[in-house]
């Protein structure tokens, strides 16, 4: 299990080892916290076999490190590793299963799944009596630091301070400590001796402090119940999946939790860092982090999946067309290519649309054509009525033509046909291959039809509506009953049945 912090593989060592300490199992870690002669004993017992589960950091990629038999490789927070580590992880196994979990997965990884190039699943149910984090974003304001740190304290809670500069930690510390003297104040960061920053830790795993003015390196995985109020300083200056992977520290218990993002209030904000502020102010609900990391996706741009480049841009062909493209690479390599849909061109004067006043929305409506274009049986057209009735009304007439258009097409594709065109007063049926027998039928059905076997065609004379019994007089069909009329010649020459 390869994680990306010391603090992180520190959690997961205590995990697993209080889950497998009834079966013989065993587990090691390896991180910095361990010394040589330690981290050389568990590399022994991972080339023997004897160590069954190591839960360690980046030292787990080292060289030295081999595998009797590998057959799970579990990554913790994935956006946390390079390409060049995942790369690494492909030499290192030939048949192996690999699980990436993250709350915010990188551009590259999650156009990956978006595209079925990996496999993907999403965790949206939260755990029982677990309450959406408070979010606020706004300008650094000591007054209400100092407040939301008081109320923390007084529902005997802890707090994580964010402030990501090494420099000026302990400054921002001592800036707190005169803000609320009453607060124990402890400073974590990941320049920090291994020792030192072990001792913090656990000190405020225990409650010894009450603050935890830390850099980001409480950003991954940290479960820490007791703490429920975040503040962030200088959030303009984070990314967006950071944000919000800061923010999941916090309202990991029972107790409803408080994240303040603040930035400077005399700078101005960049236009992304605003669109990032925003989208983590936006999204609070529990299970918020597939939306967050399709907007990082959006701002970003899609990875290289053939690069190193963990975001990039596909503005050059858009982002429907590529996915749709990289999708059909993906099951033609699968051997699990649907056959493809051939397209039917129906051409007739039949007044058939979704009116603007009746789906208002530009959006919406091309999302209701997109629906009528992929209808391909009965069931489909009753499924799509229905949802439209639903959804905005009755039906007016020009949809329920543009439905009767969609049942036009799906039996046309079934009877092998690509194009109904109006050609004259006659309409084109093309492709046409018949035999005798069917031609026969199509003479005594629909007479005066001129049939071309060598551009496989056929034309039929258009009824009119109103027309004396020699056929004089009367209007050509149009809309529902020319569509009809045309149904009904597929269905009685050209069909299989």
């Amino acid at each position: 299990m390869l994680v990306p912090t010391t603090i992180l593989a520190q959690q997961h060592f205590n995990t697993f080892s209080e889950r497998y300490a009834p079966f013989p199992v065993s587990v090691k870690p390896m991180s910095r916290f361990q010394t040589n002669s330690e981290v050389a004993e568990t590399q022994r017992g991972l080339s023997d076999g004897l160590v069954d589960v190591v839960i360690g950091t980046h030292r787990l990629l080292s060289p030295e490190t081999r595998f009797k038999q590998l057959g799970l490789v579990i990554i913790d927070e994935e956006q946390r590793f390079g390409v060049e580590h995942k790369e690494y992880l492909k030499r290192l196994r030939t048949e192996v299963d690999v699980l990436a979990m993250s709350a915010t997965p990188i551009p590259r990884t999650l156009e990956m799944g978006v595209a079925g190039i990996r496999e993907m699943s999403t965790i949206l149910t939260p755990p029982e009596e677990r309450h959406p984090v408070l979010t606020f974003v706004g300008s650094y304001d000591e007054k209400q630091i100092g407040a939301a740190i008081r109320r923390e304290l007084l529902r005997d809670g802890q707090v994580f301070f964010v402030h990501n500069r090494v420099q000026s930690i302990k400054k921002v510390a001592a800036r707190l400590g005169e803000l609320v003297p009453e607060a124990r104040i402890g400073v974590a960061h990941g320049q920090m001796n291994e020792h030192e920053l072990e001792r913090i830790m656990i000190g405020f795993w225990e409650r010894e402090f009450d603050v935890l003015v830390a850099t980001t390196i409480v950003e991954s995985g940290l479960d820490i119940p007791n703490a429920n109020t975040l503040i962030v300083d200088r959030a303009d200056a984070h990314g967006l999946s950071q944000l919000h992977q800061l923010r999941g520290r916090v309202g990991r218990g029972r107790e409803r939790a408080y994240a303040y993002f603040l930035y400077p209030a005399d700078k101005p904000l960049t236009e992304t860092a605003h669109e990032r502020l925003a989208t983590v102010a936006q999204h609070t609900e529990i299970g918020a982090g597939m939306y967050v990391a399709l907007k990082d996706l959006e701002i970003r741009g899609a990875g290289n999946l053939l690069g190193g480049e963990q975001s990039g841009h596909i503005a050059g062909v858009g982002f429907d067309l590529y996915i749709r493209m990289i999708g059909e690479a993906v099951r033609e390599l699968k051997d699990d290519a649907p056959p493809e849909r051939p397209e039917v061109r129906v051409e007739l004067p039949v007044n058939a649309h979704i009116p603007h006043d009746y789906i208002p929305g530009e959006r919406l409506r091309l999302a209701a054509y997109t629906s009528i274009a992929s209808i391909d049986s009965e069931d489909d057209v009753i499924a799509v009525r229905d949802e439209l009735r639903d959804r905005y009304g009755e039906l007016p007439v020009p949809v329920v033509t543009l439905l009767d258009v969609a049942r036009l097409r799906f039996a046309a594709r079934r009877a092998g046909l690509t194009d109904i065109t109006l050609q004259g007063s006659h309409v084109r049926f093309a492709p046409v291959v018949l035999p005798d027998s069917r031609v026969v039928r199509v003479q005594r059905l629909y007479p005066k039809t001129l049939l071309k076997p060598t551009v496989r065609t056929m034309l039929v004379p258009v009824p009119k509506s109103g027309a004396s019994s020699g056929g004089f007089g009367g209007e050509p069909l149009r809309d529902m009953e020319l569509l009809a009329w045309c149904a009904e010649v597929v269905r009685s020459v050209l069909s299989e049945s």
